[in-house]
């Protein structure tokens, strides 16, 4: 009987492209309506302090990776440095929130699709994107990792096509945009919900920089 060996699917570019669309996701697209909302203008006080505190974190789990590189990710170090519960509560956490974070994702899938085609339930776009994600994950990893290539890239393409936009639409008086720098201390002031509307927005904004860890891999 030969012997089967296990073979590296997964390029380089395929795994720097994952890491940065699970970085991006429905958290950004999606949920930075509620930030708004919440927040008002103080919304980008809201991501830029939850965007130093995960710098942070990353920065020092990439520090303990470098230091010392095994498998099992920060759950390995919960158990190292803290104890096994600690370690163990880290693991399960981890796959929990990404059951979670699936069905956050699946639904904001059924939202848009139900957006475009009115007469489409919302359950059902959600179970067609559920058996198209499956279907790829059980083909081949090569396959896999190539399709998530692309469809990470145009998922930053669009984020990319949005900031040019966002400048562009920021910096001209194009109709019906005017004005677009007193938006920031007119209707309620920069704080139109106070200080609290702020701290509230920060719960999705920490949702939004979900699967930012994968970033290590980048490395």
């Amino acid at each position: 009987m030969a012997e089967q060996k296990l073979k590296r699917g997964l390029k380089n570019r395929h795994l720097q492209m994952i890491a940065l669309g699970t970085a991006v996701g429905t958290g950004l697209f999606y949920g930075s309506t509620s930030t708004i909302a919440l927040a008002g203008p103080a919304v980008s006080l809201s991501y830029l302090i939850g965007g130093i505190i995960i710098f942070f974190i990353v920065r020092m789990l990439g520090e303990m990776s470098v230091e010392e590189p095994v498998s099992g990710s920060f759950s390995y170090y919960a158990t190292k440095y803290w104890g096994n519960f600690p370690g163990f509560l880290a693991g399960w956490n981890y796959w929990i929130l990404y059951i979670l974070v699936s069905m956050a994702e699946l639904t904001a899938i059924g939202i848009y699709l139900q957006y475009w085609f009115n007469d489409l339930p919302q359950w059902v776009g959600a179970l067609i994107c559920l058996i198209i994600i499956t279907a790829i994950n059980l083909i081949t990893v090569s396959a896999y990792g190539e399709i998530e290539f692309w469809m990470s890239l145009i998922k930053i393409s669009a984020i990319i096509f949005m900031i040019v936009l966002g400048s562009y639409l920021i910096f001209t008086d194009v109709r019906p945009f005017p004005e677009n720098f007193s938006n920031l201390w007119s209707h309620g002031g920069f704080f139109p919900n106070g200080f609290n509307g702020m701290m509230m927005a920060m719960v999705p904004v920490f949702f939004s920089f979900g699967g930012i860890d994968f970033l290590l891999y980048l490395g």
